[in-house]
């Protein structure tokens, strides 16, 4: 069974910084394409950065600000998100694809994370 954990949401002030973990199992991790997503409330669910081969690649929004890493032999994919805004806030998932690059489209991704909560206070 595939299971996608997120941690390391939390709440922060404008300008802070958080790093967002997510553990996978079940599944050979290295052969998947991973993503992280963001939902606020009222909105849809929104790209914000995938990666299979470093660097990975971003939304927009969050380019300069966010990096994601991997790390194959941990089974585990990261967000170090710095610079954070309110704008930021939403719960945050991670996202799995057996495919060869990271797809912004979120109905591509086969397992989903339970989410995170990222609260960024101005």
């Amino acid at each position: 069974q595939v299971q996608l954990v997120e941690s390391g949401g939390g709440l922060v002030q404008a300008g802070g910084s958080l790093r967002l973990s997510c553990a996978a199992s079940g599944l050979a991790f290295s052969s998947y394409a991973m993503g992280w997503f963001r939902q606020a409330p009222g909105k849809e669910r929104e790209f914000v950065a995938g990666i299979r081969w470093s660097p990975g690649n971003y939304a927009d929004s969050v380019k300069g600000r966010f990096t994601i890493s991997r790390d194959n032999a941990k089974n585990t994919v990261y967000l170090q998100m710095n610079s954070l805004k309110p704008e930021d806030t939403a719960v945050y998932y991670c996202a799995a694809d057996r495919a060869y690059i990271a797809t912004m489209n979120p109905t591509m991704y086969d397992y989903w994370g339970q989410g995170t909560q990222v609260t960024v206070s101005s």
